[in-house]
């Protein structure tokens, strides 16, 4: 980040180093060597359980204004009780923990007690078994693995979904609203009570690095879900390498304050996983970057002030726009933040120069804020960038351990990855497992990128989209649309969260887009209660699209750059479609294949087309 740092915060001192071979192929790697890691991520969680056994671990406020909380000594003896319960009931890697959750005290402990004693967890997207009415998703997971028990919150909310797919004769968990007629079900209350044995110990000690920890289930955005085998050595070799990049964790354990969910592996392995590791406090943020929960975020970030924070770059346009309204949501939060992490999405300038300009008015300096690459299939923290920048988009450089293989890739390169942290592969599907890899066992991440500075890899890369996304014109023409989204999104100042770029096979190219309801409404001020669908149709905000949309085109250097046309879509991306991730990450391929009918009317200049003419002769 630019500017005078305002505190002293400790990160990594990397050596990177880098061949080129014939054919323009580039191998990248770390020469200062990743450290020693334990063969197993519960050690850390005994370790802290011993040495500070008061601290608090976790903290949850579900439906109260007062913070639940477990320490590390009252986890450990939890987590032991569990995985005596799970033994009892014959679980393993072939017949697995499910669980059905939202980020909750009991779902910690289940899935860290069943991996206590070597029993992998899959903890899945809850609405799979809400948002859809035929189950489908869950049902393609249910096929992939032989669940032995499942595990929900709440039996009313899941039950239907569990009997419906897994069978109403599978072991059911629940903390409420178990029926009383079902057989095989367990109060969570009475699990926690079970006395553990030996053989909690014994199965503790058999748990080594290759021991699957868990299946972290892919969106399903281009198919079915895939489960991707985490093992202990790919979750432990991946907190050091985040603990060599965040070196203050080593003399601070960290405070955090966290929503995104733990079915996807930003929080599920890095998050979750960084407080066990270094002693840290893990505050569940039930909050998420939507206008009916951020308040939720907002009162907690008003009381807990994280020293390392993650979001998603609209969950921080929201914040930003909280703090510049609440003078103490800005003090606390950045009172003690040492560090902030953007992913999800590319960040536009506007929001990383307000977040510049929020630290800088509070604490008299910028505090640091980077973002990284990474995938389910490498756990995931694989490249970050932690050099002082200007502009967001730098994805920095390998991890200790890993190493970058770059294949050119039209004008760019394809990246694959090997180390410590990759997956061996996708539980019970060996062809899926062969094409991930390629004959020298790199990683295939699906990703492009370009140098920052040409032939330069110690400056670190910027993002430039999935290889799958890029298309062609009618002209034959290549369109990038990783970076052309990045930029079309951030040239509109706010007034949009994302875009679906489109044109394949077609003139010109188009986009629909995602629309910031808060700036919009700004737009409108003074015209009160109009509903979302009024606001974004109002010649005001019509007028205002169609203006960013003629700077947009008049900096446009070609047809593969330059967007004729766009549409706000009115309907929100839906998860269970698999056109958006628990976290709002956009899947191109997903919205275009789910959402033809929108194309097909943006390109017949339909009445809620925005072009600039059109808008201009109105």
């Amino acid at each position: 980040m630019a500017g005078q740092s305002a505190r002293d915060v400790k990160l990594w001192s990397p050596v990177v180093n880098w061949e080129e071979r014939p054919g323009g192929e580039f191998l990248v790697w770390r020469e200062d060597a990743l450290g020693s890691y334990p063969d197993k991520i519960n050690e850390r969680l005994v370790h802290w359980a011993k040495v500070a056994p008061q601290r608090v671990w976790i903290a949850d406020r579900e439906g109260t204004d007062a913070w639940r909380t477990v320490t590390y000594g009252e986890a450990l003896d939890r987590v032991r009780r569990i995985g005596q319960f799970l033994l009892d009931l014959k679980l393993s890697a072939e017949n697995p923990l499910v669980i059905l959750s939202e980020n909750s005290i009991e779902h910690a402990l289940m899935a860290l007690g069943a991996q206590h004693v070597g029993i992998p967890s899959a903890a899945i997207s809850p609405a799979y078994a809400t948002l859809s009415s035929d189950f489908g998703k869950l049902a393609e997971i249910a096929e992939q693995i032989t669940a032995g028990l499942v595990f929900a919150d709440d039996a009313a909310v899941f039950g239907k979904a569990v009997d419906t797919v897994f069978g109403a004769d599978i072991p059911f968990v629940a903390l409420r609203n178990l029926p009383g007629d079902r057989a095989g079900s367990y109060q969570f209350d009475d699990v926690i009570r079970t006395e553990p044995t030996v053989a909690v110990d014994e199965a503790f000690d058999s748990v080594g690095p290759d021991t699957v920890a868990k299946f972290l289930f892919t969106s399903g955005t281009t198919g079915s879900p895939k489960g991707v085998i985490q093992t202990q050595r790919m979750l432990c070799s991946n907190q050091e390498m985040v603990a060599d990049c965040y070196c203050y964790f080593r003399n601070e354990p960290p405070v955090l304050v966290d929503w995104a969910p733990w079915n996807h592996t930003a929080s599920g392995n890095k998050v979750f996983n960084i407080a066990i590791y270094h002693g840290g406090t893990y505050y569940i943020d039930r909050g998420k970057p939507s206008p009916a929960l951020m308040r939720q975020t907002i009162a907690n970030l008003k009381e807990i002030s994280p020293t390392w924070y993650f979001n998603v770059p609209a969950g921080y346009e929201m914040l930003i726009q909280a703090m510049r309204e609440d003078d103490a949501l800005r003090q606390n939060f950045f009172k003690n933040l040492k560090m902030m992490m953007y992913a999800g999405a590319g960040m536009a300038q506007h929001t990383w120069e307000a977040l510049t300009e929020l630290a800088e008015m509070t604490v008299g300096g910028s505090i640091p804020l980077g973002t990284g690459l990474g995938s389910t299939e490498t756990a995931p923290f694989a490249l970050f960038c932690t050099d002082p920048q200007d502009k967001p988009g730098n994805i920095g450089i390998p991890a200790q351990g890993v190493t970058l293989k770059l294949v050119p890739f039209e004008d760019k390169y394809e990246l694959r990855l090997k180390g410590p942290n990759v997956t061996p592969g996708y539980w019970r599907n060996e062809t899926l497992t062969a094409a991930a890899f390629d004959e020298e066992g790199f990683y295939r991440i699906g990703d492009a990128v370009k140098f920052v500075v040409p032939g330069d890899p110690s400056k670190g890369f910027y993002f430039d989209g999935r290889t799958a996304e890029n298309f062609k014109l009618q002209t034959g023409t290549w369109v990038a649309v990783g970076m052309l989204r990045a930029q079309f999104v951030n040239q509109f100042g706010g007034l949009i969260r994302d875009a679906v770029i489109t044109g394949e096979n077609r003139a010109e190219l188009g986009a629909l887009a995602v629309p910031f309801m808060p700036a919009l409404r700004e737009i409108t001020a003074g015209e009160g209660g109009l509903s979302d669908e009024a606001v974004i149709t109002h010649p005001k905000v019509r007028a205002a699209i169609a203006s960013r949309l003629a700077e947009h085109q008049r900096q446009a250097s070609g047809s593969a750059t330059r967007i004729m046309r766009m549409m706000l879509m009115t309907e929100p991306l839906r998860f269970e479609k698999g056109e958006v991730t628990d976290k709002g990450s956009i899947n191109q391929r997903a919205v275009l294949a789910q959402r033809g009918n929108l194309v097909d009317a943006l390109y017949a200049d339909g009445i809620d087309v925005i072009r600039v003419g059109k808008e201009l002769a109105a």
